[in-house]
């Protein structure tokens, strides 16, 4: 019976995405290889889907364990040449990473029905497409001097690999080598690397016929069109190479290729037998050549550790760690506390000053500790792109638009619980440009445009941000347009709409309700998508940009912090109220007095090295109630993306390590605030999510009147 304790279900969950993962990943790179696709490859894929029926069966989803199944006999006609591959067998294999998501997703939230049908139907359509195999013709390999001795120890692959080389028309050698028993394994490892470089190393049979006890001899099977000259070079001076086969083109003393060669490869055995392992190696093998042996030498007996240095982490662990650790920042800066007040009160300076170098000892420990519990949290990008590169492909036919995208940056590393609430807004964006931006093929041309759309998906690490971006080079967003349906969805008045400025019109995007479509597709036109967009990255603490030019395309730029778990703060005071400023947002502080603030339209402003600097008073903000303001005042500048914004405040307390922590159900939605953390001595003051604060301030709400309506 299957476990199904909450432990063994998350190690199912874990174990079983990074499985299907995987397998898109694979499936992706098969579709760019094309037809001619690295055996090695279509091996991988086949394996990943073979791991996860056994995962699936171990822990009784049967469905998903029946879908693997039918898919990797579907792999395994193609791996075993039974059946081409194509686009009509490629998208139908596509399709089951995603439906394997779903039911991994349901079994993990316990609704174990959920997206049954769909599973069953792909299934059934696996199974069908079994059927299309390959017509049964003459075995290529009874042309060619193998030898029975050898023809007994080739798996079912082996052999059908062996026959795709030689309808090809590829050279078919067969290399023989010995080495010492001491270090054979890695010796035979780089032999086959070399050798892969000029072609497919199709099979490694040990051979039984040695010159020395002290040596292990080895036949490797070599496909290729390289000359037998570059073979004998790689194989090494002690190697025999012997050609088995030729080149179609011929060459002289070789065998050719049988004209049975360019008929289908004959229907193989079951798929277990393909995985049987060999039986012993028969005798009668051809002789190696040996180098000249060195003194026996005792055999290691090997060793029981594993040779992965991984471990897979539930990341709600990790969250209780980076609390323990948050609560020590508090210990410690308590100790430093205590250490300044017995310097102060001129207590015992020796004890004051051992007190003082622990204190800064467990500075340095808890660094470390931080910064290592954050390097465990980070995950790559590549998590996200995988995932919209399948996405795009979908789409793109759905749609009859031809669409290429380009993804960079996919190495760069965010927090996992950061880069997991990120799939859905890259993914509005996404949708959004292939079917608002990108025009049709044939309007492409029209417009001297390639026929395929291009749509760019980028990261790159600034600092503690990252900044992620999505561009296409379609139509562009029209200003026009975006005034008018302003208007006629009551979202703004005819008067309000014109006095706008450029970037005021374009947030209008991101009002709820808004849409350029004319009519409503599969996709898009309902008026649901940018508003979402712009919340969740604002909860993330991030802000959006975006760029356009009509004709040429639009850009959506957005900006990340690193991570959202620990972090350092700069505390300031503002009418009596404490707040903290994460410090990877701050670009430096200023002393400005009430003279030099001046009013710029509806907003104060100062000027910081002859540019308008907008500023803010935090307790206006917050609509608090404002004590008299000290002169001169503290302006924090802060930074996000292009964006700049200077926070007035009236006092400034000293920097801090924190822990945010979430805030609860009714001050969730308050924007500016990002969460809460406890700076001891029972103290809980709010951290500001300076992402929003800038929005509001500087980009500001287009039509404040018109929200709601």
């Amino acid at each position: 019976m299957a476990d199904r304790s909450q432990k063994a279900l998350s190690d199912f969950v874990s174990e079983a995405q990074e499985t299907v993962d995987a397998l898109a990943k694979g499936l992706m790179r098969l579709e760019e290889a094309g037809a001619e696709s690295d055996p090695e490859l279509l091996n991988s894929v086949f394996r990943a889907a073979h791991s996860l029926k056994g995962l699936a069966s171990m822990f009784g989803v049967e469905r998903l364990a029946r879908l693997a199944h039918a898919l990797e006999d579907a792999l395994d006609d193609l791996r075993m040449g039974r059946r081409p591959l194509d686009v009509v067998v490629l998208d139908l294999l596509l399709e089951a990473p995603e439906i394997f998501s779903r039911i991994i997703s349901d079994e993990s939230t316990g609704a174990p029905h959920a997206n049954h049908d769909q599973a069953a139907r792909l299934t059934e359509r696996l199974r069908a497409a079994e059927h299309a195999v390959a017509v049964r013709g003459d075995d290529p390999l009874d042309t060619v001097a193998l030898g029975p001795e050898v023809r007994r120890l080739l798996t079912e692959y082996e052999e059908h690999r062996l026959g795709s080389a030689l309808r090809k028309g590829l050279a078919l050698y067969r290399v023989r080598v010995a080495f010492e028993l001491t270090a054979f394994d890695e010796q035979l490892a780089a032999l086959s690397a070399r050798l892969k470089d000029l072609g497919e190393v199709v099979s490694t049979l040990p051979s039984a016929d040695m010159q020395d006890p002290s040596t292990i001899a080895f036949e490797l099977l070599l496909a290729t069109s390289a000359p037998r000259a570059s073979v004998v070079l790689e194989a090494g001076p002690h190697a025999g190479v012997d050609v088995v086969a030729a080149l179609a083109a011929g060459a002289p003393g070789a065998v050719a290729p049988h004209p049975a060669a360019q008929k289908r490869a004959p229907l193989p055995r079951p798929a277990e037998e393909v995985m049987a392992p060999r039986e012993e190696p028969a005798s009668g093998a051809a002789l190696a050549l040996s180098p000249t042996p060195e003194p026996l030498v005792e055999l290691d007996t090997g060793t029981l550790r594993s040779a992965s240095q991984a471990v897979r982490v539930d990341i709600r662990k990790l969250d209780r760690l980076m609390n323990v650790v948050g609560e020590l920042v508090l210990v410690k800066s308590s100790l430093q506390s205590i250490s300044e007040r017995f310097k102060g009160d001129g207590i015992d300076a020796g004890l004051a000053a051992e007190l003082r170098q622990a204190s800064r000892s467990l500075d340095r420990k808890l660094g470390e500790l931080q910064g290592g519990i954050l390097e465990v949290r980070m995950v790559p990008l590549d998590q996200v792109f995988d995932k919209l590169t399948r996405m795009v492909r979908k789409l793109a036919r759905e749609v009859g638009k031809e669409i290429e995208l380009e993804v960079s940056g996919g190495e760069v590393e965010l927090d996992k619980l950061i880069v997991e609430d990120l799939s859905d807004p890259l993914m509005h964006l996404v949708r959004n440009a292939i079917d608002h931006a990108i025009e049709t093929p044939e309007v492409r041309e029209r417009m001297g445009k390639p026929r395929a759309g291009r749509i760019t998906l980028s990261a790159v690490q600034r600092g503690h941000h990252v900044r992620l971006s999505v561009t296409d080079d379609g139509n562009g967003i029209d200003e026009d347009r975006i005034r008018e349906v302003a208007v006629s969805r009551g979202l703004a008045t005819a008067e309000s709409v014109k006095g706008l400025t450029r970037r005021e019109v374009m947030n209008l995007i991101f009002v709820p309700g808004f849409s350029t479509a004319r009519q409503v597709t599969s996709l898009s036109g309902r008026g649901v998508g940018m508003d979402v967009v712009k919340n969740n990255i604002a909860a993330l603490s991030g802000i959006i940009d975006l760029h356009t030019e009509r004709g040429v395309g639009t850009s959506f730029e957005v900006t990340l912090p690193v991570t959202l778990a620990i972090i350092r703060v700069l505390v300031v005071k503002a009418s009596g109220r404490t707040y903290a400023v994460p410090l990877n947002s701050v670009l430096e502080i200023l002393e400005v007095r009430d003279a030099d603030i001046r009013s710029v339209s509806t907003r104060e402003a100062i000027t910081l090295r002859g540019s308008t600097l907008p500023i803010t008073r935090l307790s206006r903000f917050f609509a608090a109630e404002e004590l008299a303001p000290p002169d001169p005042l503290f302006v924090v500048v802060t930074g996000l993306a292009q964006e700049r914004l200077g926070l007035a405040v009236d006092e400034l307390l000293g920097q801090q390590d924190i822990v945010v922590k979430p805030l609860g159900s009714l001050l969730a939605g308050v924007r500016g605030i990002a969460g809460a953390t406890d700076l001891g001595r029972r103290t809980t003051v709010l951290v500001l999510d300076v992402g929003a604060i800038i929005e509001d301030v500087v980009a500001g709400d287009p039509l404040p009147e018109a929200v709601g309506q």
